[in-house]
């Protein structure tokens, strides 16, 4: 199998507000192949898609329920630690919701969380080792 991933795909509880958040508060543009049922946002060589959290859990045959910690997250790298600050503000105006302030981790680099609708958690980090193209 190639080391690749094609979509990220999120079940959403309220596909409405989380097409506002991460168009009105990231400021992403929907891909043209998204409907009234899902929406694509297209990234970096892959997408990040929003789709009704029941018909996800129906189509994949399992169970919807569950809360908290969903045992990932999502990063968003910029080019400094003051692209960080200058992001998490960007956004904590918008009224996303910041998890963890802007600040120095244990492996080198600044980073901070903030949620979507759903609680899922986006890493906004700077990290000094990574070779963004």
């Amino acid at each position: 199998m190639e080391q690749r991933i094609t979509f990220f795909t999120l079940g959403v509880k309220d596909l409405t507000a989380s097409i506002d958040f991460y168009e009105n508060k990231f400021g992403w543009k929907r891909a043209e192949m998204s409907n009234e049922n899902i929406v694509f946002f297209e990234l970096s060589g892959n997408y990040l898609s929003l789709y009704a959290r029941e018909e996800l859990a129906k189509d994949a045959t399992v169970d919807s329920a569950g809360e908290g910690f969903k045992g990932f997250t999502l990063a968003h790298n910029v080019w400094s630690e003051q692209e960080v600050d200058d992001l998490i503000e960007y956004l904590r105006v918008r009224g996303v919701k910041v998890m963890k302030e802007p600040q120095k981790v244990f492996w080198g680099g600044y980073s901070s969380y903030v949620a979507d609708p759903d609680g899922n958690l986006w890493e906004i980090a700077y990290n000094p080792y990574l070779k963004n193209d």
